[in-house]
């Protein structure tokens, strides 16, 4: 029988690589492309990207009060719960499982998926294994559910091996991702792009995706443009709250959980701002045609693979095979993260008789197998319904009002729960927390008015956990 401190397998090291892990996945490498045609100007791009690293610390150092005050497996489904009550922390969860956790482990599997079939054609998506009308099943969707299934198999066996793949897979990313930013700084330095790209670095104008026509734009278009651009530049900082819902399996809990949090998330940010301006160093901001990678620049990037761009800038053809098999080793290690932590908190809302009792449960090797299985197959399924990508666009909004949800929550708690231990303290309290609700309303804001349609369909799939909740409690929950 496994023991609560044989369970503990996880140091500051292990919880801070989940949280850097997770993040990092495909996105750093892509969403650039179109975060550049929307507001046109390096300074604007950078400014994008510093703001989501901003937003993700502020909720960190956030969020760090909560785990030191609820050190338990479940994390933000916890803390949601413990401030609002349970139905608001169902819909959440309901949320996570529906759509949030299990869409971006879909869309990730996928994104590896692609990219082995540029080095492996056999697993392109055009190669199609089964068709039935308009229904199709391509081999780059069976590699990204095999994908799936393999990790989990993995994940199954323990927490020592989860542990170790993320160690290996995140380590290697991020030494690689700082090889490339080096390299490119190097050889940047022998062309005039960075000085070109800031020429004009506020200069805000926009361009369409398939045809390059820069056209200037006023102060109310640059609201909208920076505001959308900022969903890539979230999206590739999100999934840092998922070291919260492995919490019962980390050591000292209350201390570690505030400092991998914070860590992870400073970490990653410094590297995607460096990233990006790797990529203004060899590359120009604004395409010019779409002859070449070099006219296209980074806002036309073929594909929107900036990072392959860069690379094969740097490096040629070699250079391309570098990047894709940089990003395969990216997205692997980013879905073992999400793989690993994801499970632990449909395993809480067994416990609570909010998901099917099976869930709740630990196998052998002292890990909720059956969670994690109940994880895979449904993300399987969005692999081959070919919506998961439609879906991350309409809960991107939804999965940052619960960022936002979980904030006030603590602000709550400060009223509610004075006498509670708090292990950790929020510095600069109220100010860090009120801050990032701004700032994310903000963003919230923006996409209500401006991506209004995704916006509601995302709070549609939020909306429908609440009849989901009263059938559970009619029947007794």
């Amino acid at each position: 029988m496994k023991t609560a401190s044989d369970k503990q397998g996880l140091g500051l090291l292990d919880a801070t690589l989940i949280v850097s892990g997770s993040m990092i996945g495909s996105g750093i490498f892509i969403v650039s492309a179109e975060m550049a045609r929307g507001v046109g100007s390096s300074g604007w791009l950078l400014l994008a990207w510093l703001l989501a690293g901003v937003i993700t610390l502020l909720g960190a150092l956030s969020y760090g009060e909560l785990a030191g005050m609820m050190p338990k497996a479940g994390g933000q489904y916890v803390y949601i719960q413990k401030a609002f009550g349970k139905l608001t922390g169902f819909v959440y969860g309901w949320t996570v499982f529906t759509v949030i956790q299990t869409g971006v482990i879909a869309a990730v599997a996928v994104a590896f998926a692609k990219y082995t079939g540029q080095i492996f054609p056999f697993w392109n998506e055009n190669h199609i294994l089964l068709q039935l009308g308009s229904f199709t099943v391509s081999w780059a969707q069976v590699l990204a559910i095999v994908l799936i299934v393999f990790l989990t198999a993995v994940n199954t066996m323990g927490i020592e091996e989860g542990k170790w793949l993320q160690r290996l897979f995140t380590l290697s990313k991020m030494l690689a991702i700082l090889g490339l930013v080096v390299a490119a700084f190097v050889i940047g330095g022998k062309t005039d792009y960075l000085h070109q790209n800031f020429e004009n670095a506020f200069r805000a104008t926009a361009s369409a995706e398939t045809s390059i026509n820069w056209h200037s734009i006023g102060s109310l278009a640059l609201l909208a443009a920076f505001g959308t651009a900022m969903v890539g530049s979230l999206f590739s900082s999100d999934a840092w709250n998922n070291v919260t819902f492995i919490a019962g399996e980390i050591r000292q809990p209350e201390r570690n959980i505030p400092r991998s949090l914070f860590l992870g998330t400073l970490m990653v940010t410094v590297l995607y701002i460096l990233a990006n301006l790797a990529y203004l160093s060899v590359l120009p901001l604004q395409g010019t045609s779409l002859d070449s990678v070099e006219s296209s620049g980074i806002s036309h990037a073929p594909f929107g693979r900036v990072g392959t761009s860069a690379a094969q800038m740097m490096f040629g053809e070699p250079g391309v095979i570098l990047m894709t098999i940089l990003i395969m080793i990216s997205t692997f290690g980013c879905n073992n993260g999400m793989i690993l932590a994801g499970a632990r908190l449909f395993s809480t809302m067994a416990k609570d008789g909010l998901f099917f009792n099976a869930a709740g449960k630990l196998n052998k090797n002292g890990v909720p197998a059956n969670a994690l299985w109940a994880q895979a197959l449904w993300a399987s399924v969005l692999c081959l319904s070919g919506s998961y990508g439609d879906l991350l666009k309409y809960c991107t909004f939804a999965s940052l009002l619960f960022y936002m949800v979980t904030v006030a929550g603590l602000l709550r708690l400060r009223k509610t729960e004075p006498d509670m231990e708090r292990p950790y303290k929020v510095i600069g309290y109220p100010v860090v927390p009120v801050l990032y609700l701004l700032l994310a309303g903000f963003v919230a804001a923006s996409l209500m008015v401006f991506e209004w349609k995704n916006s509601g369909i995302g709070l549609g799939i939020v909306a429908l956990g609440v009849p989901v909740y009263m059938l559970l409690k009619s029947k007794g929950v």
